[in-house]
């Protein structure tokens, strides 16, 4: 075994020669770092697993440097130069932007699995520059851009290697050079799929189509997709398909976060134990906070973790009552959650514009203000490459109840938003946060339920989910109370790009 230079475990070494060989099939020789025409043009699908801190993402991350340093082009989804019949194409994807985004913070080149499936239409003029900037043609001469833009576009693709940032910082809107979205047509070779147990049978068939090759990285202890079900896709793999990860590698100190996370697996722990557990790792390690009451200050950036909507709504109306939102109109700085986009049929092509610049289903943003036109917003797109757009928005504030939910202001069509001061631990799968408040009253109403879900206990099942978005600390709240914020509301500590895009659904 030829494995990068770092430190392995037994059994990511044992996993890396199961996906040595198996990428070995496909004409790629990791060892010797040579590409060569596939032994076999059978598909086939492998899984890594493990609980959190098991080493997924360490050994997702030397596969994509031994894949580069091999010669396989990676594929990120914002441009694509021309098909060569001796290209191998590598994509690492994510079912969200936030979990792309936890990705690309420890260097791995991530994108999302919507930005694979549909590839941007760039305007004839713009694919030039394009190609001169990957290397595949020579410098153009554009109408619209000055000899300087086009050093500004270089200097920044050298930094980011990303042909959209790029035109942006040569002065360019994506509206300027992008003109539609298609569905892939051509396959490639190898795609890496982190946080799959996220993924639904259909994201897993059209992966299927795409990908000869595809290694699925997931947590089992997760909770299963809501519309599945009740399984993750790689539970379905013929046996010897599923390499599993045991050992713990984050941080080399003990971390108290994963320590309860683990915990949760012996049969003896009852929910009083682990709670006894929380509270004595807090009196050793301020990593975890044995909390009263919610904070309402870390509401405006990191949600609230909760099982119940009933509970999600609460909290919502108590954080805007705490920071003296009207009730007529959204604060800046107030955060949202992408619910979808409600569009006809004939806005198509619109639709995969606002979904490929980050407004999917679950992405979570931040409203900046009124956009120019009524019923547009101005937001912040947590984990998106280009994180400031406008759209038409429709936001959505639940009431308790049967109640209809009040609508703020609204476009016609567009992004539809609920409140993000709080979420279901469902949604908050795939997302981490530096600070994560769980709210424990709910998680023991599920524990007094008694309800288990594929052979585990639900309310351990939830705990892990909720305790393992945690980075740095974790506060686990005991009680149902909310502490008045210290701070206004702003926005000042989300950094604007040099361009924003600008998007519209009209």
């Amino acid at each position: 075994m030829n494995a990068p230079s770092l430190t392995f475990s037994t059994d990511q070494a044992e996993a890396w020669d199961a996906i040595s060989s198996v990428l070995r099939l496909s004409g790629i020789d990791l060892d010797d770092g040579l590409l060569l025409p596939p032994k076999s043009d059978t598909p086939s699908v492998l899984a890594v697993v493990g609980k959190a801190g098991s080493g997924k993402t360490m050994l997702l991350a030397a596969l994509t440097r031994a894949l580069n340093e091999a010669g396989v082009d990676i594929v990120s989804g914002d441009w694509e130069g021309k098909r060569r019949k001796d290209r191998r194409t590598l994509a690492i994807l994510a079912p969200t932007n936030k979990a792309a985004s936890v990705l690309r913070g420890h260097g791995v080149p991530a994108t999302t699995i919507h930005r694979i499936l549909y590839t941007p239409v760039y305007d004839p003029e713009y694919e030039k520059v394009a190609e001169w900037l990957a290397g595949q043609g020579d410098r153009p001469e554009i109408e619209a851009l000055t000899d300087v833009a086009l050093d500004r576009a270089y200097a920044s693709y050298q930094i980011n290697t990303s042909v959209p940032a790029a035109l942006a910082a040569a002065g360019l809107r994506g509206s300027d050079f992008i003109t539609g979205w298609k569905r892939r047509e051509d396959p490639l070779d190898i795609g890496l799929v982190d946080e799959s147990s996220m993924l639904d049978a259909r994201q897993f068939t059209d992966l299927q189509d795409i990908f000869p090759t595809l290694l699925l990285f997931g947590d089992p202890a997760q909770l299963p997709p809501v519309q599945s079900s009740g399984g993750m896709v790689f539970e379905t793999l013929p046996k010897g398909r599923t390499l599993t990860l045991h050992r713990i590698h984050r941080q080399d100190a003990d971390n108290p976060i994963l320590d309860l996370a683990h915990a949760l697996a012996d049969p003896e722990v009852d929910y009083h134990h682990f709670e006894r557990l929380v509270a004595e790792a807090a009196a050793k390690d301020p990593r975890v906070v044995l909390a009263q009451r919610v904070e309402a200050d870390l509401m405006a950036r990191s949600p609230v973790l909760v099982w119940r909507n009933a509970t999600r709504i609460r909290l919502i109306h108590a954080f805007r009552a705490a920071f003296d939102a009207p009730a007529d109109e959204l604060l800046a700085g107030e955060p949202l959650i992408c619910d979808g986009i409600e569009l006809p049929l004939k806005h198509r092509k619109k639709r995969l514009d606002l979904e490929a610049r980050g407004l999917i289903k679950g992405a979570q943003v931040v409203y900046l203000g009124p956009g120019k036109r009524p019923g547009f917003s101005r937001l912040h797109v947590f984990g998106a490459e280009e994180p400031r757009v406008s759209a038409a928005s429709i936001v959505k504030i639940e009431q308790e109840g049967d109640a209809e939910p009040f609508i703020p202001f609204a476009a016609r069509m567009g992004a539809t938003f609920l409140h993000g001061a709080a979420v279901t631990i469902h949604k908050a799968q795939g997302s981490q946060w530096d600070t994560v408040q769980v709210f424990a009253p709910d998680i023991e109403i599920a524990a007094r339920m008694g309800r288990v879900e594929a052979g585990q206990p639900l309310w351990k099942r939830l705990a892990y989910v909720a305790i393992t978005r945690a980075e740095r600390e974790l506060r686990w709240v005991v009680r149902s109370m909310l502490a008045k914020p210290k701070t206004t509301l702003g926005v000042d500590d989300l950094e604007a790009p040099a361009t924003p895009l600008v998007l519209t659904s009209e």
